[in-house]
């Protein structure tokens, strides 16, 4: 990993904004190093390292789009029905071997190869048969319904790009080529752990003050959908020696370190402090609700996430910086386009103009019409909404109070991989 160079307004915050606190991040990353050969059926996921050539053409040759019947263009009357001979029939993986003369046709299938002699195909809903002949109305156009060999990717053409990322489409792509393994990236490693000496483990009973650590399922859950190797490091307690010992553990093993908790301002947040010291912080605040305390920095060769220990608050922030900057490390290029538009709101929103707030949102339809609604309680600790929630709410810096009716902004959370 190696860095690269690189309503009424409310008051400029010395914090940094959504768009900043992205733009440091993502301007400092490169794709690690490494690679491996994989088969195609364990390619899902996976980021190509370089170019797929196609090592011919596809389609392989001329083929019928439709089922219907081969004919010669020039045979066909413009104005009156024509009459032909069917002289045979062309399957897709047995082709008419003859020659299609004057005043004759075949019987084709999908994906037949086209036979010697024809030029047009005519769709069999147009084509009224019997006795051993077709009839062909006028109105035809040449070379209609053919699939050309070649039309889908060109033998030496790039069928897929170095920094795509393989989902089903692809797989079955490759797969078309006849090509059995591409080289890809090597997977992300990820070191994640929860910091706080108020969580349990799940599976054993609560004492008085302590909370189950949620955030490290919810992490795992969103770094499995993105394909990395993961080294869960369990609960770390709030002291400097143990976070220490696991920031140097971590960093040794990992390309990047997640936490959650023990970024703000409290007695016992020593994170920032001890990142300080081990490597550097880049940031550790920003104007975003929730999620404000998040850190970015380094902590020896590994780049270090800390998130906020609120549950809702690490799903944000984790979507809105962390999870591309996994993709710009993994090696995908271009990053995708968040699903961003505008829709009516269902209901009015108090908001203080001066930070970024993402709202939990169920985005639905009303007397036909699309809108959006807040899904349920909208406390970062209150998980149950976001699991209720099918959209962000995204309400920008300047924007002050939403009234019932006025257009606001929602990111799907289909459009989050």
């Amino acid at each position: 990993m190696k860095q690269n160079s690189g309503g009424k307004s409310a008051p400029r915050s010395p914090h940094l904004t959504t768009a900043e606190a992205r733009r440091t991040i993502l301007e400092r990353l490169s794709p690690i190093g490494g690679w491996e050969r994989v088969a195609v059926r364990n390619a899902l996921g996976r980021v190509l390292l370089e170019d797929v050539i196609a090592p011919c053409n596809v389609p392989a040759h001329d083929n019928s789009a439709m089922d219907g019947y081969a004919v010669r263009f020039r045979d066909l009357d413009v104005r009156h029905d024509t009459a032909l001979a069917v002289v045979g029939t062309a399957f897709a993986g047995k082709p008419f071997s003859g020659i299609v003369g004057a005043g004759q046709a075949v019987r084709i299938m999908t994906g037949a190869p086209i036979p010697q002699g024809a030029d047009t195909i005519v769709v069999q809903e147009m084509a009224r048969a019997g006795d051993g002949q077709v009839f062909i109305p006028p109105g035809q156009q040449a070379g209609q319904n053919l699939r050309r060999a070649g039309e889908d990717l060109a033998l030496g053409g790039v069928a897929l790009p170095a920094g795509k990322r393989c989902g089903p489409a692809e797989l079955g792509l490759i797969a078309s080529l006849g090509i059995a393994e591409v080289t890809v990236r090597r997977r992300l490693r990820v070191a994640f752990f929860s910091t706080g000496d108020e969580l349990a483990s799940i599976g054993k009973p609560l004492t008085p003050g302590e909370v189950y650590d949620s955030n490290r399922y919810t992490l795992f859950g969103a770094l499995s959908r993105l394909g990395c190797d993961m080294l869960d490091m369990g609960v770390v307690p709030d002291n400097p020696a143990a976070l220490e010992a696991a920031f140097r553990c971590a960093s040794a093993d990992a390309d990047v370190i997640l936490t959650s908790g023990g970024v703000s301002v409290g007695e016992a947040d020593f994170i920032r402090e001890l990142v300080n010291r081990l490597g550097e912080v880049a940031f550790w605040k920003i104007d975003i609700k929730p999620g404000r305390p998040m850190a970015f920095g380094r902590v020896g060769d590994a780049w270090l996430f800390g998130l906020p220990g609120n549950p809702v608050a690490v799903l944000v922030t984790f979507y809105q910086f962390v999870q591309d900057a996994l993709l710009v490390l993994s090696g995908v290029s271009p990053l995708p386009e968040p699903t961003l538009f505008e829709v009516p709101c269902g209901e009015a929103i108090r908001k203080q103009a001066g930070r970024r707030e993402f709202l939990r949102g169920q985005l639905g339809r009303v007397d036909g019409r699309q809108t959006v609604r807040l899904a349920g309680a909208q406390g970062s600790g209150v998980l149950r909404s976001m699991s209720e929630a099918n959209c962000f709410i995204v309400l920008p810096e300047e924007r002050g109070d939403v009234a019932a009716g006025e257009p606001v902004m929602v990111q799907v959370f289909d459009g989050l991989i």
